[in-house]
């Protein structure tokens, strides 16, 4: 698949930024509202949560915001880094766990906490989207 490094997003690639960001800002919002319950059995402080939800609210309102005027090929290369990040986070916080360590879910949870702030931050300083005769309007 060729992708034009400044075109906007299109089609499929478009859906899946927004679905991906929609999950970002429904996740934040669970875990913001749902940290007292939570936070026992991932085995987290409730202020990390909470910090976690709005940190998923904020970087998911990012990636909506931006989704039509930054380049697909940015927002590709971004999620692709984010979502290896968050399978290695969830990786060791299971190992950690399964060896008997009790940083298992703040590794996890720790990590949903900054990441999302760094992509939001990286996506914001991409260059804007150009658009491409087909998306001129």
């Amino acid at each position: 698949m060729f992708m034009d490094r400044h075109a906007p997003a299109t089609g499929a690639t478009a859906v899946g930024i927004v679905a991906d960001g929609g999950f970002k800002v429904l996740l934040g919002a669970a875990f913001a509202l749902g940290a007292a319950p939570l936070s026992r059995p991932l085995g987290v402080p409730l202020w990390l949560l909470v910090v976690s939800g709005a940190a998923l609210l904020a970087g998911g309102a990012a990636e909506l915001r931006y989704a039509r005027v930054r380049p697909a090929r940015a927002y590709v290369r971004l999620m692709i880094g984010y979502d290896t990040g968050w399978a290695l986070a969830t990786l060791v916080g299971v190992l950690v766990a399964a060896r008997g360590g009790t940083a298992g879910g703040e590794v996890w949870i720790g990590y949903q906490a900054i990441a999302p702030l760094l992509f939001a931050a990286l996506l914001a300083s991409a260059a804007p989207a150009r658009p491409t005769p087909s998306t001129a309007s």
